[in-house]
């Protein structure tokens, strides 16, 4: 019976052992190192998964990607890289891009194709063959270095001059149905008729 204590004893000690070296384990392999999430969109040749490589390997929706990844998009595929509160940037198909971030901010350099600012906590300094552009969320910058930031917004005056016409045919059509209301037109609205009650 002493030698059944002392399995039992021996064995919760293994146990205990074991427990403590697993979790010193994944306290060693817990990284404060900034990560991203990648997210695939489109459509491969043969109709499979798209897909992007992240530093020469296949990568497909769900792999994390660190600062200084460089990331290839192909043709009919984009990607989304977010990265929590720092920002969103998304990758236009036949991009390549070298990813830069940390807590405070995203940076990158633009070897071919178009990257877009999805949203960032601060503006994004992206590095083309003609130097640096700064973009601010919803901007995007070419490899040719020039950002669509002042085409956007010269789009968006556009759009917004566009309810102008519209504007001028509700009020035409708002003053015609006034003047036929006010014109004496023969009608009379008013009320001389005999009303009668039903309970009489």
């Amino acid at each position: 019976m002493n030698s059944k204590l002392w399995i039992h004893k021996a064995l919760s000690m293994c146990l205990v052992v074991a427990i403590i070296a697993s979790y010193s384990m994944v306290a060693l392999a817990s990284s404060d190192k900034a990560a991203g999430e990648l997210l695939v969109t489109g459509k491969n040749i043969n109709g499979e998964t798209p897909f992007v490589t992240v530093n020469g390997e296949t990568a497909k929706t769900g792999r994390s990607v660190f600062s200084s990844s460089t990331i290839v998009t192909p043709e009919g595929a984009s990607a989304i890289i977010s990265m929590g509160k720092i920002g969103r940037i998304e990758l236009a198909p036949n991009t390549t891009f070298t990813i830069s971030f940390n807590d405070k901010g995203i940076t990158g350099d633009l070897n071919a194709g178009q990257v877009t600012v999805l949203g960032a906590s601060n503006s994004v300094a992206i590095t083309t063959a003609d130097g640096t552009v700064e973009l601010a969320s919803g901007e995007s910058a070419t490899a040719a270095g020039k950002s669509n930031a002042k085409d956007k917004s010269a789009a968006a005056t556009k759009g917004g001059m566009a309810w102008w016409p519209w504007a001028l045919i509700f009020g035409g059509a708002a003053a015609g149905v006034i003047y036929a209301a006010t014109r004496d037109n023969g009608l009379d609205l008013g009320g001389s008729a005999t009303v009668a009650s039903p309970n009489r």
